[in-house]
């Protein structure tokens, strides 16, 4: 059985990134990597989450396409009612900021779906070492699966 991967937006973006630090260049070079040559040994979902951010956010119209184009094949994993509860708790608890349509959902779509990896970009909120004992333990109080929150590059195995 495939390990199950929540697809969050930072990754469809950065596929199309287009800055040119060498940060930006890399990430850029590990999320294509990943998506073309390892994609398949997953079994990957998004959410009408991550189509609304990306239609909403602050991508030039040809990346924003490109983006939501990606993802087009994707299936998608249903928002359900008590997911709303998981984000509220979440805000409150201060595992991830107060914006109920951002980190906080994906993280609880993850978690109620029972995915076994959150793939992002996102290490100040979602994939940060520090923020993990806490998201299990909120999670953990909730009665929630706790998805491994990683990037793209621990998939590849490629060392920093």
């Amino acid at each position: 059985m495939k390990p199950k991967v929540y697809i969050e937006t930072s990754i469809p973006s950065f596929y199309f990134e287009t800055r040119t630090s060498p940060e930006a260049v890399a990430r850029r070079n590990w999320t294509q990597e990943w998506w073309n040559n390892e994609r398949n040994n997953f079994d990957v979902w998004i959410s009408q989450a991550v189509v609304d951010e990306l239609r909403r956010g602050g991508y030039n119209p040809e990346k924003k396409a490109d983006c939501l184009n990606l993802l087009d094949s994707i299936e998608r994993l249903h928002i359900e009612a008590d997911i709303a509860f998981i984000v509220d708790a979440y805000i409150k608890n201060k595992v991830m900021p107060a914006n109920a349509g951002g980190d906080a959902l994906h993280l609880a779509i993850t978690s109620w779906h029972k995915c076994d990896i959150l793939l992002t970009w996102n290490c100040k909120h979602i994939a940060n070492a520090k923020k993990a004992p806490h998201i299990r333990h909120v999670n953990t109080l909730l009665g929630l699966y706790v998805p491994q929150l990683i990037t793209p590059l621990e998939l590849l195995g490629i060392e920093p």
